[in-house]
């Protein structure tokens, strides 16, 4: 048994055939049938369910590939570990974010990742928060930058800032006219709301109860980007977390932003890693890049 025959499994368990799986892992069709062969053999076990239509994982075969996850994130950690303790802020980092937080915060802490920290490479994820936790509990990924707090109790979380919300109206829509708003003035309004999934639909809907507000029914939105544009059609109002608002505004925007007046609506934004990893200190210099230098 070699890693490489555990990559072939993964590919063939997560494209479901044996031509995709092959080019994926840059080999030919017969050489990863043959390979996953041999493997059965070595296992005594049947893998996959060979048909003339379709390729399937058997039940053990499923349970072979996320173990074969565990041992390639495992071994991926080993080279990982080896280049920490050389330098400890050299080598690659794996970083989950959430939907929500990527596209905003990226463009914010890159550049000072990269000047604070120029050894270091980070591998980017973008997944919503129950994969990533997933994820970063099978070590595939080594820190999440997400909202929190999390029910979990392996993890350590380090808060990083406090991010407030603002309503976002249409030019059309009569509330355009103020400049402030508080948040009682939500009551009996419907508010646009991502869809399942989303730990920012949760946070979103916490804030309409407590204003006596409630969800616009028959619309949910895929991504913040989708709720922009069904605001900006006069659709609904919606909650738009800081980072996501535009720097500058210009009267003629289809959309204005409205500030909430104190105290204001917020999310906890937040770094989550595994207990007792052994680059918590690489987290905790990062954190403090991220908290002195990053401004909303």
């Amino acid at each position: 048994m070699n890693l490489r025959e555990l990559e072939y499994v993964i590919a063939l368990d997560e494209e479901g055939h044996f031509n995709k799986a092959a080019e994926r892992c840059f080999v030919s069709q017969p050489t990863l049938s043959g390979q996953l062969k041999k493997l059965e053999n070595e296992l005594g076990v049947l893998l996959v369910e060979r048909t003339n239509r379709r390729v399937k994982m058997t039940e053990v075969g499923s349970v072979v590939a996320e173990q074969a996850r565990r041992v390639l994130a495992e071994t991926k950690l080993l080279k990982s570990i080896a280049d920490s303790y050389q330098d400890p802020m050299n080598g690659e980092m794996n970083v989950g974010l959430i939907p929500t937080i990527a596209p905003y915060l990226l463009p914010n802490i890159i550049p000072l990742i990269n000047k604070y920290c120029p050894k270091l490479k980070l591998w980017l994820h973008e997944h919503q928060t129950s994969i990533l936790l997933n994820k970063l509990k099978n070590a595939e990924l080594d820190l999440l930058i997400l909202a929190l707090p999390v029910e979990a109790i392996d993890f350590i979380e380090i808060d990083l800032y406090s991010e407030p919300f603002r309503l976002a109206v249409s030019r059309q829509n009569p509330l355009s006219k103020k400049d402030k708003i508080s948040l009682s003035e939500l009551n009996n309004r419907k508010l646009l709301l991502l869809q399942e999934g989303h730990c920012l639909r949760g946070q979103a809907l916490d804030i309409c109860f407590s204003a006596g507000a409630s969800e616009h029914n028959g619309m949910q939105a895929t991504s913040l980007e989708t709720l922009r544009h069904m605001v900006a059609e006069d659709m609904g109002i919606t909650l738009i977390p800081e980072l996501a608002v535009p720097k500058q505004s210009r009267k003629n925007d289809s959309i204005k932003y409205i500030s909430f007046s104190d105290p204001q609506p917020s999310r906890r934004i937040g770094l989550l890693y595994r207990k007792n990893h052994y680059r918590e200190g690489v987290f905790l210099h990062l954190a403090k890049i991220i908290q002195q230098h990053l401004k909303i």
